[in-house]
């Protein structure tokens, strides 16, 4: 099941970046991140009641809260930098380099997370690298 819930992520990311696009024409990117966001809470917390999960707030670890909150930061200098490169520059050029992500996240997961590395994953990160030059540089 979590292939097509990963596969979801893809498609509406695509979307995002287009209807970004489409949609911070004239607009300052910061005011944007923070109007993109707003609908992002609204929906999160929509979800969190319409599924009545509000219920396990008071189970959530220190160590829960605090790498959530990291995570929530990450997540806002993505965002922030991410309006302002589609801003600035073309979407087929700007979400290429985005997800770079890819390689930085299985690096950091054999770093941090003790994840395996096999030589699968390193051909993999080569070609994603070297698909986001030649995407971006052509």
């Amino acid at each position: 099941m979590w292939f097509w819930f990963a596969l979801g992520s893809a498609v509406f990311a695509a979307l995002t970046s287009i209807l970004a696009k489409i949609g911070i024409e004239g607009v300052n990117s910061n005011l944007a991140t923070a109007i993109r966001t707003m609908v992002v809470v609204a929906m999160a917390w929509g979800m969190v009641f319409l599924t009545n999960a509000q219920n396990g707030l008071k189970d959530i670890s220190p160590k829960s809260w605090i790498f959530l909150i990291l995570s929530g930061l990450a997540t806002g200098a993505s965002w922030l930098c991410y309006y302002k490169a589609l801003q600035m520059g073309d979407a087929s050029k700007v979400v290429p380099i985005d997800k770079l992500s890819v390689i930085i996240t299985l690096v950091l997961a054999f770093v941090f997370l003790h994840e395996d590395f096999s030589v699968k994953s390193l051909i993999g990160c080569i070609m994603i690298g070297a698909g986001t030059l030649l995407m971006v540089l052509g």
